[in-house]
């Protein structure tokens, strides 16, 4: 076995988990693109009856609506497998009762409602490409300076995404703008904070080391899983560049060309 695929000969797999846009599907403009493979790929580990859940930073739909989504695109996708941020935005929320400031896709928005939004004392920042205006981003700065004990809180990190026509800069980028501004550290819900991996782990009842993490973000997706002690593959759709195979400090336990083409190798090896 060549070392790109060690991920295969490195112990036993119990289950998975799958980043999804960039892995399962793309974007052009307000349309979904499928990636090749994809929806097959999900249907044969579904007749193996192998585990998985999909763990995504997504923020501008519900763990319900994503499965809507995923569903009319042809996946076998089901709300109780997949994992956003959001749900553990509002614990949080709740555990340090905190008023929001929200910069967020207005299609979450109303899930943020019970939340009095009165004298701020925290910023949330999500998956908002109309929203990061230099009005928005000015109060959501001026709410951090007036109380260095507000909160910033991003959900995820990452500084950019891939659509179809082109790379877009990604809350994570606006999050290191405002930290670097009010001189408030930012709390990530999302990827790669370890928690949002170990919690579909336990869902699944999988240890760490028996997992595979799959996704397009060589930071994201590959160090994080890596973080936490899960072997981490990288495909090459989504967001990958060819230099990241060769990053000098992150290094894949493997690389393939799709998730169908991670799932034959799978199903090959398992039997």
């Amino acid at each position: 076995m060549e070392q790109g695929q060690r991920w295969l000969t490195g112990g036993e797999i119990d289950g998975f988990l799958f980043d999804i846009y960039g892995v399962l599907y793309e974007m052009r403009g307000n349309e979904d693109v499928l990636i090749e493979g994809s929806v097959d790929a999900i249907r044969k580990l579904r007749e193996a009856g192998v585990t998985f859940r999909f763990c995504t930073n997504t923020s501008t739909r519900s763990a319900e609506d994503m499965a809507v989504r995923l569903q009319g695109l042809g996946f076998d996708a089901r709300p109780e497998e997949l994992f956003t941020p959001i749900p553990l935005a509002l614990r949080y929320l709740k555990e340090n009762n905190l008023r929001p400031f929200l910069i967020v896709d207005s299609g979450v928005r109303r899930v943020f409602d019970e939340f009095s939004k009165s004298d701020p004392n925290c910023v949330i920042l999500g998956d908002a490409q109309n929203q990061y205006s230099y009005a928005n981003l000015n109060h959501a700065f001026q709410i951090l300076m007036n109380d260095q004990d507000s909160k910033l809180v991003t959900l995820g990190s990452g500084s950019y995404y891939k659509e179809v026509d082109g790379l877009k800069l990604d809350c994570g980028t606006f999050s290191a703008a405002l930290e670097f501004a009010s001189g408030i550290k930012a709390k990530v819900i999302g990827k790669p904070d370890q928690d949002f991996f170990l919690v579909p782990l336990e869902d699944m009842k999988i240890k760490p080391d028996k997992a595979i993490m799959v996704g397009d973000d060589i930071i994201l997706d590959i160090q994080g899983g890596q973080s936490c002690g899960i072997r981490s593959v990288l495909v090459r759709t989504g967001k990958y560049r060819p230099q990241d195979e060769t990053h000098p400090s992150i290094k894949p336990d493997g690389c393939v060309d799709n998730l169908l083409s991670l799932v034959n190798l799978f199903l090959k090896h398992k039997t």
